[in-house]
């Protein structure tokens, strides 16, 4: 493949972080540049060694020369530009989010398919090295099944680098026309957590939260959660801190994500900037701390991302994320923005349909339904119902139960126990004789022993529930379906001894 001519339509603050990754890379060239700012564009002519520039970016996508193009500007642009760009027949890498609503969204991603193009929305936290590397950790199993994700954004009053006013006021702009809902945090920035979760987590199914905000501008503090469609739970904290300085290379705030499973958790410990230090990814289990050294510089996630664009362009991977993910991803966040609008849960679902409210109420009646217990409070309280159906297990069961004995959670016990199982359900009386002593376990089935220490009776039904773990001991003790004599308080130690 020739190396490929790419122009940067839009050379803001943002473009600083895009531009590493095409320097000296022999497989594509920053070619072109376009911005309505002649002053910054003749500084970053200069700063880049670019020779075409270009105020006017329809005059820049009529060059044959270009083969693909970076849209790094404001949201509100983004739309008529990749239709532009489409009908060029331009590849596209668009800076996230995509675009501020799902029909805007729509049109672009319509666009994108008829000029058979490359099209793909940037979000570098998917290819930010410690996140790449925690979800290799989540797919080989380290930590078992993910059961959820948490989520901590800090942002401060100094810190960081310089951002130029202007890329404040665009955003204040947006905000206000969106009637203060999308917010610089929850919103813009969100966007890139969204893409964490996404991306660690799978698809979204609803989410709720509250969004409150310090100055009518920055949408802080706030919490929200949500729900994956594969049962995953999620949340996430927003805090801004005016007299905090953060320390940074890039943005004055920072990031920390820790994802549990069922075996372990792995957690992320910075992204945009260094609060906490040390190797920058953790993963703890049964087995203790394992922590892993990984590169942690937030600009390699747009080094990545770049690589990414270059080696879809030419085939050689699947781009990240596509018009389809990234749309997800945006009807997620605003999910997010209207629970805390109207607050309620949002399916995320609900926003593609005709009818949200009506869509809303069906499926959370469907909900509410499948969740409405089959039985009765006293019967799943273990008070009423038939118990005599599991009286034919209870032999099988009792067997079960003796292997389970463990010497080491009741040390130096000496105990004669003798177990009467009552006929019950078609089953006939059994009898146990079950002798400890420190660490040594002799039973006798068919013996009543002459001398005991603790006496049991119960019925067969009864004791194979106990067994099954649909009855609780103490509920059969309390409604006298279990009788116990003897020194009744020894037999508190079988719970420990045989996981009852």
């Amino acid at each position: 493949m020739s190396q490929l001519n790419v122009a940067f339509v839009g050379v803001g603050r943002i473009a600083d972080l895009h531009y590493p990754g095409y320097k000296n890379n022999k497989r594509a060239r920053l070619y072109a540049l376009c911005d309505t700012n002649a002053k910054l564009l003749e500084q970053r002519r200069k700063q880049w060694n670019v020779k075409v520039v270009h105020t006017d970016y329809n005059e820049l996508l009529s060059d044959p020369d270009i083969d693909a193009v970076e849209i790094l500007t404001p949201h509100a642009l983004h739309e008529a530009m990749v239709v532009a760009a489409s009908k060029a027949g331009k590849h596209i890498a668009l800076q996230k989010p995509m675009t501020n609503d799902l029909t805007s969204a729509d049109r672009m991603i319509a666009a994108a398919l008829v000029s058979g193009k490359i099209f793909r929305v940037t979000d570098n936290y998917a290819f930010y090295p410690p996140i790449q590397f925690a979800k290799k950790i989540i797919e080989n199993g380290d930590i078992g099944k993910p059961i959820a994700i948490r989520i901590k954004f800090i942002g401060g009053g100094s810190g960081g680098w310089h951002v130029p006013p202007e890329a404040w006021q665009w955003r204040l702009k947006e905000h206000t026309e969106s009637g203060g809902v999308r917010g610089f945090d929850t919103f813009d920035h969100g966007h890139h957590l969204w893409t964490t979760a996404f991306y660690l987590c799978g698809s979204f199914e609803k989410a709720a939260g509250w969004i409150d905000s310090i100055d009518g501008i920055i949408d802080a503090p706030a919490v929200m959660i949500w729900k994956h469609q594969n049962g995953v739970y999620g949340s996430i904290e927003f805090v801004h801190m005016p007299a905090l300085k953060i320390p940074s290379k890039y943005y004055a705030n920072d990031e920390w994500i820790e994802v549990s499973g069922t075996h372990g958790i792995v957690v992320i410990r910075r992204c945009t900037g260094a609060v906490i230090k040390g190797p920058a990814v953790g993963v703890f289990t049964s087995k203790g701390w394992k922590n892993y050294t990984v590169p942690c510089d937030w600009s390699l996630g747009f080094v990545n991302a770049t690589h990414n664009f270059i080696n879809a362009i030419s085939g050689k991977e699947e781009v990240m994320l596509t018009g389809s993910s990234a749309r997800e991803i945006l009807r997620f966040s605003i999910a997010l923005q209207k629970a805390s609008l109207v607050q309620r849960e949002v399916y995320v679902k609900e926003l593609d349909s005709a009818l949200p409210s009506a869509y809303y109420f069906f499926h959370r009646s469907k909900e509410l339904r499948a969740k409405k217990p089959k039985k009765g409070l006293l019967e799943r309280l273990g008070i009423t119902g038939n118990l005599s159906k599991y009286a034919p297990q209870a032999k099988e069961l009792t067997s079960q139960f003796i292997k389970r004995y463990n010497p080491r959670a009741v040390k130096q016990w000496t105990v004669t126990i003798a177990l009467t199982i009552t006929a019950d359900g078609g089953v006939g009386e059994m009898n146990y004789s079950i002798a400890i002593k420190n660490d040594t376990l002799d039973v006798k089935e068919g013996v009543k022993p002459g001398t005991w220490d603790i006496r049991i009776s119960v019925p067969a039904g009864v004791w194979a529930a106990i067994l099954l773990k649909k009855k609780r001991i103490e509920m059969a003790y309390l409604q006298g379906l279990v009788k116990i004599e003897g020194k009744s308080e020894e037999a508190l130690k079988l719970r420990a001894a045989f996981g009852i």
